[in-house]
């Protein structure tokens, strides 16, 4: 089956050249769609280079949300399954491989992130989310769906700022899809590069989660973070749920009151 990846990007230049590295060689057939937010620095100069060596690339510009970006690459894209990574990972030489063979038996398959910088950001684990049995907080960074599946569900609500792809998970379960984590499908994420960049992810991460809530209700049964903090109970953990909190709570009285779409 053919596997439309989609890379969203802005301002990479750093690092989509790792990525774009890590996948001209997996496993075809498959096509790379970059689909760039408008980036200031060489990011769309650096993916033309590599158009010029690979006929399977192209480049796309939508800027937005992410859930934007990638709904408009994926009514773009020519596969019968798309995969979303993110410009900052590398990929395993298998992962393309290893994904297909899954999605014989699976309609979304996500693979295993190891997360690559400094070590106490390494070190952090998701904030489970479990939904009818399924843990629907694995990220759109190593995430892979079955196109029909993705296209009757109405994919990414683009409403949200972050947390989409909580959402978009959430909602094929319950289409009555299945999660199946492959742990052999490995992609490399750079872990924040800063105490500012983690604060921002972390802030972020709590407005998600409230937009989780005013779209679909109360989800705080639903989380474990017990045993979160069981495994990982240190100063960082602390610290991203204290900023996730104030995301969380500041969105609730000064955000956005646009009413989310329901799918």
């Amino acid at each position: 089956m053919l596997i439309s990846i989609i890379v969203t990007a802005r301002n990479e230049e750093r690092n989509i050249v790792h990525l774009l590295d890590s996948l001209v060689n997996q496993e075809q057939p498959m096509e790379i769609v970059i689909v760039d937010a408008k980036s200031t620095d060489r990011t769309r100069e650096i993916v033309r280079r590599y158009m010029d060596e690979y006929d399977f690339i192209q480049l796309l510009v939508k800027p937005g949300t992410r859930g934007r970006s990638r709904n408009f690459a994926v009514e773009q894209s020519k596969g019968e399954v798309v995969a979303f990574v993110d410009a900052d990972c590398i990929a395993n030489p298998f992962w393309v491989s290893r994904m297909r063979a899954a999605l014989n038996e699976w309609d979304i398959v996500a693979g295993k992130t190891i997360n690559i910088g400094y070590q106490p950001f390494e070190d952090l684990e998701r904030v489970e989310l479990m939904y009818r049995g399924f843990d629907i907080t694995f990220p759109s960074n190593n995430l892979v769906y079955k196109k029909s599946l993705f296209d009757r569900i109405g994919g990414f609500d683009d409403w949200f700022i972050t947390a989409e792809d909580i959402d978009l998970n959430l909602r094929a379960v319950e289409a009555g899809a299945t999660i199946h984590y492959e742990k052999e499908a490995i992609m490399y994420h750079r872990a924040r590069p800063t105490f500012y960049k983690f604060y921002e992810q972390a802030f972020w991460n709590g407005v998600g989660r409230k937009q989780l809530t005013l779209k679909h209700g109360r989800l705080w049964r639903n989380y474990r973070p017990f045993e979160m903090f069981r495994r990982e109970a240190n100063l960082w953990s602390l610290t991203r749920l204290v900023l996730a909190l104030l995301g969380y709570a500041g969105y609730k009285f000064f955000g956005r009151r646009k009413e989310p779409e329901q799918a």
